[in-house]
């Protein structure tokens, strides 16, 4: 794997810290560094909807955490050891104790989970903020009133 530096990036750009530090994890942890347990789809739903759907076969509900924190989404399960004594032939279900992070971008959140049939579908939705939306700017028409540059002052 090669590795790249992101020094001069950094020199000539403001305000893309998290960029940045998207960057940094992924070239620190890269892919292989992330099991593939439990497998997961991603799917877009709508113009700015979203899905993302995990096997959790064998956990409950109550097994199941998800949250959102420093721009990812954490689902992680953890099983309460209410097995016993019991003796497996053969064991083909995993559930071990997982967690899985989901980097999410600018004003994407999380506005629905639910659990049917073995699998976790969270939803998300791009809420673009009234302030980054474009506009349009009317063009008034007539005389222009003041016609001289704007003085600037020292």
């Amino acid at each position: 794997m090669r590795n790249f530096d992101l020094t001069p990036l950094y020199r000539s750009t403001v305000g893309f810290d998290r960029l940045a530090h998207l960057l940094d994890n992924v070239a620190a942890n890269g892919e292989t560094g992330q099991t593939s347990y439990p497998p997961y789809n991603i799917e877009k739903t709508g113009e700015n909807t979203y899905r993302i759907s995990i096997a959790v076969a064998g956990f409950a509900e109550s097994d199941l955490s998800i949250e959102t924190r420093d721009g990812a989404l954490v689902v992680s399960g953890r099983r309460s050891e209410t097995e016993g004594e019991r003796s497996f032939l053969h064991r083909g279900i995993a559930t071990r104790a997982f967690e899985r992070r989901f980097q999410l971008a600018d004003h994407v959140r999380a506005t629905e989970a639910r659990s049917e049939n073995g699998l976790l579908h969270i939803d998300l939705v791009r809420e673009i903020p009234e302030a980054l939306k474009p506009r349009r700017i009317e063009i008034a028409s007539g005389p222009v009133v003041n016609n001289e540059a704007p003085q600037l002052q020292n």
